[in-house]
């Protein structure tokens, strides 16, 4: 029994991290790739480094899309392209 209590914190510091840390991060990663899968022509997005355009073609074999900007159309990958942003872009305005 003596043995048990003595690892006993490290056990709680595993549960405590893996509830907080990498479960959640699981989470978010399973959602991201998600939403890559999701994505159609048309839809407004912005990528990771802030650019905003409108998906143009989805590219399967190499996992792309080409974007139309106001600069032109421009290749990104699909796992470039913000969730969160993406969602705010294209949620419906509240009154």
């Amino acid at each position: 029994m003596g043995d048990i209590g003595q690892f006993l914190p490290m056990i709680l510091i595993f549960v405590v991290a893996y509830f907080f840390m990498i479960r959640p991060q699981m989470k978010r990663q399973k959602d991201e790739k998600k939403f890559a899968a999701e994505l159609k022509r048309g839809d407004r997005v912005i990528t990771k480094s802030g650019l905003h355009g409108k998906i143009m073609e989805l590219n399967d074999n190499d996992f792309s899309c080409i974007l139309e900007t106001m600069a032109g159309k421009l290749k990104f990958d699909r796992s470039s392209i913000s969730m969160e942003m993406s969602k705010k872009l294209n949620a419906p305005e509240k009154k």
